[in-house]
C-alpha cells in the first residue's frame, strides 16, 4: 500500500470511528457533516465529502465497518469450537460479547435500522442468518441437530441474538444471557 492509500483509509476510518460515536449518541439527525467535522477534529467538511459523496454512503461504510469488528471479534471464539453444538454455543458467546463490549457501535448500528437504514445492513443482516442456517444444516447432517428448517431456527436465534442489546443496557449480565442462549437453543436443536 502507497502512502497516499494508506493516509486515505485512515481518514476514511477516523470519519467513519467519528460518524459511529455521533449515530450511536444523536442518531442520524444529530449526525451532520459538520458534527462530524468537529468529533473528527476535520478542518473542513470537503474531508468528508472527498471520501463519501453522500450520508447514505457514509452510514453504508459505518454498516460495513460495525460487522468487519463484529466477525473478526467473534472468530476466534468460533474457530476454537470443534463440534457443532460447540460451534452454536460459541456463535452464541461470541455474539452476546461483542453487543456487550462494544455498546457505541451497537447503538450506531441500531439507530440505522430505526431510523430507516435498513438498506444500509440488509445484506449483512442476510448473510448472518444465511451462516447461521448453514450451521445450523451442517449440525444436522452431522446428527448432532434434530430434523428442524434451518432457515426458520436461524432467524429465531438472530432475533433472540438483537433482543440482548436493549437488556445488556440495563445492566443485565451478559454471561446469564449469553448461558440462557445456549442452554434454550441447545435443547431446541438436540436430536431426541
Amino acid at each position: 500500500m502507497t502512502d497516499r492509500q494508506t493516509a486515505t483509509a485512515a481518514r476514511r476510518e477516523q470519519i467513519t470511528r467519528a460518524a459511529i460515536a455521533l449515530l450511536a449518541d444523536r442518531g442520524p439527525q444529530g449526525t451532520t457533516f459538520d458534527a462530524i467535522c468537529k468529533e473528527a477534529g476535520l478542518s473542513s467538511k470537503r474531508l468528508i465529502t472527498y471520501h463519501f459523496s453522500s450520508k447514505d454512503e457514509l452510514f453504508a461504510a459505518i454498516a460495513d465497518r460495525i460487522v468487519a469488528d463484529a466477525e473478526t471479534f467473534m472468530r476466534p471464539g468460533l474457530d476454537a469450537a470443534t463440534s457443532p453444538r460447540e460451534l452454536l454455543a460459541a456463535a452464541i458467546r461470541a455474539n452476546v460479547g461483542f453487543i456487550a463490549g462494544h455498546p457505541q457501535q451497537t447503538r450506531a448500528l441500531q439507530q440505522l435500522l430505526l431510523n430507516g437504514g435498513l438498506s444500509h445492513y440488509e445484506r449483512h443482516h442476510t448473510e448472518a442468518l444465511d451462516r447461521l442456517a448453514r450451521l445450523l444444516a451442517d449440525g444436522q447432517r452431522a446428527g448432532a441437530f434434530r430434523p428442524f428448517d434451518p432457515r426458520v431456527m436461524a432467524a429465531a436465534l438472530r432475533a433472540s441474538l438483537d433482543a440482548a442489546t436493549p437488556l445488556l443496557s440495563t445492566g443485565l449480565d451478559p454471561d446469564a444471557y449469553a448461558n440462557e442462549l445456549v442452554e434454550l437453543f441447545d435443547r431446541a436443536v438436540r436430536p431426541g
